[in-house]
């Protein structure tokens, strides 16, 4: 086997995902709804809830912190995989957002386990305590990403996980022609969090990429 491991095509991530979780009808009929709302579809994959789930229930997770509620796909993913007295405590800045997560959320089997917060994560992150969260969950504006690593890394509990989406930029990662700034924000954010003596991380590529690090 080469050192450097296989090199993956569309292929292996349809093979990989025929074989993974798949959403349940709930989850279906959200995204379905979403899209018909004009939603990004940009919620996470099956097999990156998949991920979340096992990183949860591995490490016995009672707290989550995400960043980018979004369509509220995310949210009931690591919701479910956390006990009855469980919480998902999600960020979001986009009204519109926001109310639709929150209407479909009430309707899910986790309603009891998930809170909405409303407004930008700068502003409500301050208000959530040293190590209160065994998970924090990333996936929001990727020219934020930097600051909210830093509370990120306050917020969760030593030996807790810090996870973060889009570390593959969208497909653009190595493609040096592309200079989106959500792009270039990525690029910049995945050589600091390479380096940071804080955690323990390694970049899982699934999906669109998934950083995961552990908390020294």
């Amino acid at each position: 086997m080469s050192k450097y491991g296989v090199t993956l095509t569309p292929e292996h991530f349809a093979y990989i995902r025929a074989r993974t979780t798949a959403e349940d009808e709930f989850l279906v009929a959200l995204a379905r709804a979403a899209d018909a709302e004009g939603i990004p579809a940009i919620s996470v994959t099956p097999e990156q809830g998949a991920l979340l789930q096992i990183l949860l229930r591995a490490g016995g997770a009672r707290e989550v912190v995400e960043v980018g509620t979004l369509a509220g796909c995310s949210a009931i993913w690591m919701a479910r995989a956390l006990p009855a007295l469980g919480r998902v405590r999600t960020i979001e800045i986009e009204p519109r957002h926001a109310n639709f997560a929150e209407s479909w959320i009430a309707r899910s089997d986790v309603a009891g386990r998930i809170e909405v917060h409303r407004g930008d994560a700068r502003d409500v992150l301050p208000g959530f305590a040293d190590g209160s969260a065994d998970l924090v969950f990333l996936d929001a504006d990727k020219t934020g990403y930097a600051g909210y690593l830093e509370h990120a890394v306050r917020i969760v509990r030593r030996g807790g996980l810090v996870v973060v989406d889009n570390a593959l930029a969208f497909g653009h990662l190595l493609d040096d022609e592309e200079q989106d700034e959500s792009v270039v924000a990525v690029r910049r954010f995945n050589e600091r969090l390479a380096g940071d003596a804080r955690l323990q991380s390694v970049l899982v590529p699934l999906g669109d990429g998934m950083w995961v690090g552990v908390r020294r």
